[in-house]
């Protein structure tokens, strides 16, 4: 398993590799494919600290940019996807702090995280308590959403509903729980490179997401309660 990952790994730096020279060339079709690609996933992270789309879309260009002029100095000590991204955070909240739309991503931690930490990330009564039978254990389970989120066409009108659902509940999250939870959900970025990207402890990122994901349950459940 750690020679097939090791291999995993100098794959990734030989393509990583191979495409900053075809930057560096000026390959115009190269650069295009990775707009393409990332230039979605792109917006909706600068979305997090510039809230107007209209701005995260300024950001994701001088991101773009930046790279650019950068390229000459990748040093492929994480995968050009991260290096991107990374570059992107930057700029956003650059942008948001010039804007007095956000704060630094280093001083969320304050007054909207704050909150947070004094909140359990599940109520208390969710479980049996001290005591009795099954203390700590559910006393109800959380309800399953995720087979409401396959593309089945007969299911495809509350397929969207629920997926807006999702989206409208991470954007009401505090913005570094945000960050987390867009990079390693919806994105699908591994904890490593997540820890990478936003400067986070392996501990702080765990707890970023665990409060994230729980937050996002709760609004889905009171929504699936209302039907």
């Amino acid at each position: 398993m750690v020679s097939d990952r090791s291999d995993g790994h100098a794959s990734a730096r030989t393509a990583d590799a191979a495409l900053v020279a075809s930057l560096l060339s000026g390959d115009e079709a190269t650069f295009m494919r990775l707009v393409e690609r990332y230039q979605v996933a792109m917006v909706r992270l600068a979305q997090v600290y510039v809230r107007d789309r209209a701005v995260a879309e300024e950001v994701a260009q001088d991101a773009w940019l930046a790279a650019l002029k950068a390229l000459p100095r990748f040093e492929g000590r994480s995968s050009f996807k991260t290096w991107l991204f990374h570059i992107l955070v930057n700029a956003a909240r650059t942008r948001a702090q010039r804007e007095r739309r956000s704060v630094p991503f280093s001083a969320l931690t304050g007054a909207d995280d704050a909150l947070a930490d004094d909140q359990p990330s599940v109520a208390p009564e969710r479980f049996h308590p001290d005591g009795q039978p099954y203390a700590g254990g559910w006393i109800t389970f959380p309800q399953r959403w995720d087979h409401l989120l396959e593309a089945s066409p007969e299911a495809s009108v509350a397929n969207h509903e629920t997926r807006e659902r999702l989206l409208a509940a991470i954007e009401r999250l505090p913005s570094s729980q945000q960050s987390v939870i867009r990079l390693r959900d919806i994105e699908g970025y591994p904890a490593e490179e997540v820890c990478q990207l936003l400067g986070l402890s392996e501990a702080n990122q765990r707890v970023l997401l665990h409060r994230a994901r729980s937050r996002v349950r709760q609004a889905l459940e009171a929504y699936f309660a209302e039907d």
